[in-house]
């Protein structure tokens, strides 16, 4: 091929590309693609359909994808196929340790729903119990932070356990069928392991450490919709007030999403709480330390610092 051919062919393919980037980027700010767990206000946003009554007329639909814990949502949104969505503390510190293009977009303070579970007839009394048990949990989910400040407050260090990495659908039957010894965990599961497969707390979260749940949003989404994203947290925002006041109703919209039966999102809803804000500074220190705890730990490979990701809407 001639070099004139040659460049003629790479103008035609680079405009090529670029009118497809251009078709996608416009196919894009037609939709909003929303990551959920089977918890949380983002389920109660989805039940009263909040983001379509708001984004309609915009023009804007709204598509919605469940995830079964945050570090998998984390990855999805790395790639841009999520734009935005709620995790625990400990997903977006790995998925930052790991360059992923994500930033904090809003935070939720968890006061109740969470911990590590034993079996009712289980001999593990106390945190200094856990010594050479198996403990599950989801790698790089708030469960992990949980387990490793648990283990701090009774003198133990992460080597003194078994850590056996497992999904929440996967470890419920572990659980229940003795697979592990303990189990660290948030609602929905919390709820279902107390009432259904017969555990007992051992440690309530909010007993061991202060924690915080985030909304997270591609960095690119963010950076190119930011006004887009923040609507989204101002809805976010509002169903969150709007939980706060109507917890039969919350259980009854988490029940209608996730399928699971509604005496137990009772108790899920009855005792979390609903109160979406800003990142402030306090929530960035007590993240920072988590991030500087895992790494001391060799969790994630490198230092990182929280503040370098937390989205400001620049027209704020």
């Amino acid at each position: 091929m001639k070099r004139r051919e040659f460049l003629q062919l790479s103008l035609v393919t680079a405009a090529a590309a670029a009118l497809s980037r251009g078709a996608q980027a416009q196919a894009d700010a037609k939709e909003i693609r929303i990551g959920y767990q089977k918890n949380g206000v983002l389920v109660i946003t989805r039940q009263r359909e909040a983001l379509e009554n708001h984004f309609k007329p915009q023009g804007i639909s709204v598509k919605w994808v469940e995830f079964s814990s945050g570090p998998p949502m984390m990855e999805a949104m790395n790639v841009g196929s999520v734009d935005y969505g709620a995790v625990g503390d400990s997903p977006p510190i790995f998925a930052q340790a790991a360059g992923a293009a994500v930033v904090y977009a809003a935070a939720q303070p968890i006061i109740n729903g969470s911990g590590i579970l034993v079996p009712q007839n289980s001999a593990i009394a106390s945190i200094a119990d856990l010594k050479g048990k198996r403990v599950g949990f989801t790698k790089g989910s708030s469960a992990h932070n949980v387990v490793i400040q648990t283990l701090e407050k009774a003198g133990l260090t992460y080597d003194d356990i078994t850590p056996v990495y497992l999904t929440p659908p996967d470890a419920g039957p572990a659980f229940a069928n003795g697979g592990i010894d303990a189990w660290a965990i948030w609602d929905p599961y919390f709820a279902i392991a107390e009432t259904k497969q017969n555990g007992r707390i051992l440690v309530k979260t909010r007993d061991i450490t202060k924690t915080n749940s985030f909304y997270i949003a591609n960095r690119d989404f963010a950076r190119n919709r930011g006004a887009v994203l923040q609507q989204i947290v101002d809805v976010t925002t509002s169903s969150a007030a709007w939980a706060q006041a109507h917890p039969d109703e919350v259980a009854k919209s988490l029940a209608a999403i996730t399928g699971v039966p509604l005496d137990i999102q009772t108790i899920a809803a009855k005792r979390a709480g609903f109160s979406v804000g800003p990142v402030t500074d306090d929530i960035i220190a007590t993240q920072q330390g988590v991030a500087d705890r895992f790494f001391k730990l060799g969790l994630i490979p490198k230092q990182i610092a929280i503040r370098d990701i937390v989205w400001r809407n620049p027209q704020t």
